[in-house]
């Protein structure tokens, strides 16, 4: 793999590109704080934007790392909102795979925002980075995050019976992928 950090990308509707410091409150707001986002994931709801802050200027200190990826998703008539966030959750350098994490505000689920956000990183981690292998993971209580992954062509693999844990506790997760050789003859 050939590491190139996180990038700024564009879609039809969307900038996919690096938090700034300017954008705590808006990350806060969109979806930060919001129990409905955060009920599927593995941190909580924020409850300040201090912790909001903390964790953006971690963000923004780990931007100088070539093997982070941590996109900020924002709409192209609206550059200014940060209104999701996706990016890789976990690289395995020998299997040349990487697992992708995403999440994105309430107000904007149900538009197809996160389908077209997974198809362009799918896209960057095969062209740009030379992955062998993307996954994803959800919770099987969360089936809207399964369909963006079935949207992005990626496969269904199994569910691991009570294989994590988030903020409704130990759960079972479906597990996705795709392979280099796939997405070449897509």
């Amino acid at each position: 793999m050939e590491h190139k950090g996180t990038c700024l990308l564009e879609t039809d509707r969307l900038y996919l590109g690096r938090f700034t410091m300017k954008d705590v409150h808006a990350v806060y707001e969109n979806w930060a704080k919001d129990p409905h986002v955060t009920k599927f994931l593995s941190w909580p709801a924020h409850v300040d934007p201090d912790l909001t802050r903390q964790i953006l200027l971690e963000w923004i200190e780990s931007y100088l790392k070539p093997d982070f990826y941590q996109w900020s998703i924002t709409l192209k008539d609206c550059p200014e909102n940060p209104i999701g966030t996706i990016s890789a959750v976990k690289i395995d350098e020998e299997l040349e795979s990487i697992s992708i994490g995403y999440c994105l505000g309430s107000a904007w689920w149900n538009r197809g925002i996160m389908t077209e956000t997974l198809s362009a990183i799918i896209s960057f981690f095969f062209e740009q980075v030379g992955v062998n292998r993307i996954e994803a993971c959800h919770d099987t209580e969360n089936p809207a995050s399964g369909k963006v992954m079935q949207k992005c062509r990626m496969t269904y693999e199994g569910t691991l019976r009570q294989g994590g844990k988030n903020n409704r506790g130990i759960v079972d997760l479906a597990v996705y992928s795709i392979l280099a050789e796939e997405y070449a003859t897509l």
